[in-house]
């Protein structure tokens, strides 16, 4: 058994708390938001973002950072990517360098361009940080529906140890080197769902879905690739596997946001109907300054970024995605003639 702190209340922090509590691991659950705090200790359960989902009374809720974080063998950073920074900054003070920190969040920083993993690594001054993503909605996690997912971690050591605290018959963890990889298709595929949920609010069909998610992974790819990402991890489950979850499913908060501009709400009234953190917006501006950065081409995310922030109708952005000069698929194949 071992001691975990889970840094952030929200669903997927509570869905991945009740799973480790499952696991037999001694579990306490972190907010900065005393009236989330206060709901859990007296519903254990997280009635607003996970409803049905029990809390097991051996886990702790509180909001004592110290008192989350100490003698905690592995700390689990969930808190929404625009908030990460700040957090990791107000973790310091009681960081162990022995302890291993668990990002879950999926972001890029807009002006450092900085992914998830360096930002903690960076406040926290070192130490170890690893990555845990994948197609992994925590609605179903919470009510243990088969779920596969990865952690990315610099050493063998630390990524299999990882595995076997979260691992049981219906959460199945792989283990990857590429951390850099996992965070990039953890954080653009959010972009992605944006606008297949637009095409969605459009009244769009299939073809145009499985379209945004095909040449969606193929911009995400070639960035990542660009950035030093390796293409196993674009073509497995946190490349594509998490894609394709996030443009297709009912629990997708980017999906809904991109749906409801699709349908003509501005980005701010989408969020705030969402009622959750949509990180895809948050990303957007990011990729697009990568794309930049590395010369790399990203059309679906270009036009995401200028639907959020420069007012192009989402029907003008699909049509001119359609209408770009002709070309073949992949230019690395070659013709016989």
């Amino acid at each position: 058994m071992a001691q975990i702190g889970i840094i952030g209340a929200g669903s997927w922090g509570t869905a991945l708390a009740v799973l480790l509590a499952g696991n037999g691991h001694a579990v306490r659950l972190w907010s900065a938001i005393e009236s989330e705090i206060m709901l859990l200790k007296e519903k254990r359960e997280h009635s607003s973002k996970l409803p049905g989902v029990k809390l097991p009374e051996s886990i702790q809720a509180t909001t004592d950072l110290q008192l989350a974080m100490a003698d905690a063998e592995l700390l689990v950073l969930a808190v929404p990517s625009v908030f990460v920074r700040e957090t990791a900054r107000s973790m310091k003070a009681y960081y162990q360098p022995r302890q291993i920190v668990v990002n879950v969040a999926k972001g890029i920083e807009e002006d450092s361009l900085m992914t998830m993993v360096d930002i903690i690594e960076e406040e926290l001054g070192g130490g170890t940080v690893c990555v845990l993503s994948g197609p992994s909605h925590a609605e179903e996690v919470g009510k243990k529906l088969p779920t596969t997912i990865v952690v990315g971690a610099k050493t063998r050591q630390i990524a299999e140890h990882v595995q076997s605290l979260f691992m049981n018959g219906v959460f199945r963890v792989y283990t990857s080197p590429d951390i850099l990889g996992i965070e990039l298709g953890g954080s653009l595929k959010n972009v992605i769902a944006l606008a297949a949920g637009m095409a969605d609010g459009l009244g769009f069909g299939d073809n145009t879905k499985a379209a945004l998610i095909t040449r969606g992974i193929h911009e995400i790819g070639r960035l990542a690739l660009a950035m030093g990402a390796k293409a196993e991890t674009l073509n497995g489950l946190t490349g594509i596997g998490d894609l394709i979850v996030t443009c297709a499913s009912v629990h997708s908060r980017n999906r809904k946001a991109g749906m409801l501009i699709g349908q003509g709400k501005t980005p701010d009234q989408a969020m705030d109907e969402v009622q959750m953190v949509v990180e895809g917006v948050y990303s957007a501006k990011a990729a697009v300054k990568l794309g930049e950065k590395y010369q790399v081409s990203l059309p679906i995310i270009e036009r995401v970024n200028k639907i959020l922030f420069e007012e192009l109708p989402v029907k003008e952005a699909i049509f001119e995605l359609m209408q770009r000069e002709k070309k073949t698929e992949y230019e690395n194949l070659e013709w016989e003639t």
